[in-house]
């Protein structure tokens, strides 16, 4: 079992359930930039909009969902990636644009939208992304975050690196410790969102 410090028993999942990695991030990124850009300040919208990119991001072949978990079996920290070339189908696309206007409003859909049109392409050829990672805001700063984040870089395979979008500037720093570096700086609205990437071994 992984652990970070004998104080912390704490166990990786690699299969963990989506709705409880969805409301997980959709507590963790209560204040990250786009996200707030995309679902306002609702709690209820955000976490409508995890759950339903998460149930979509599960029918992807080799999709990855990974979570550090208590000695209670909560989840403390979860990470979603997607491999190389991985879309949704289109039925699964339209599902999702209707569930998340239906669920989260039109705003929220066609922001996400715009998101994903200005990051589109923008991954180095057979990268993996890591879509989300974060971690319960309870447990920030107390390591969670990053023995998970050294999990999913040990344990990915991933020869041509791994590729990441971020919206918020405190993020930048902390990801060039674990190896990424930047690619650009894309303008949307009142976000520059980084794009960065890592190499693979």
């Amino acid at each position: 079992m992984p652990e970070a410090g004998a104080e912390h028993p704490w166990r990786i999942d690699t299969d963990p359930d989506p709705v409880a990695c969805a409301d997980l991030l959709a507590a963790a990124f209560a204040r990250e930039p786009a996200v707030s850009w995309i679902c306002g300040g609702s709690a209820r919208v955000r976490t409508h909009w995890f759950r339903a990119t998460l149930r979509t991001h599960a029918g992807l072949d080799e999709a990855r969902r990974n979570a550090l978990v208590g000695a209670d079996g909560r989840l403390l920290a979860a990470a979603v990636l997607t491999p190389p070339r991985a879309t949704p189908a289109a039925g699964a696309r339209a599902f999702w644009a209707a569930r998340t206007g239906l669920r989260c409003g039109p705003r929220a859909l066609g922001r996400t939208l715009c998101y994903l049109d200005a990051t589109d392409g923008g991954a180095p050829p057979e990268a993996w992304t890591l879509e989300f990672v974060g971690v319960r805001p309870e447990l920030t700063g107390r390591g969670a975050g990053r023995l998970l984040l050294n999990h999913v870089l040990a344990t990915t395979p991933a020869p041509h690196g791994l590729y990441l979008t971020t919206a918020d500037p405190a993020n930048v720093p902390l990801y060039r410790h674990f190896g990424f570096t930047t690619l650009r700086e894309t303008p949307l609205g009142p976000l520059s969102v980084t794009s960065m990437s890592r190499a693979g071994k």
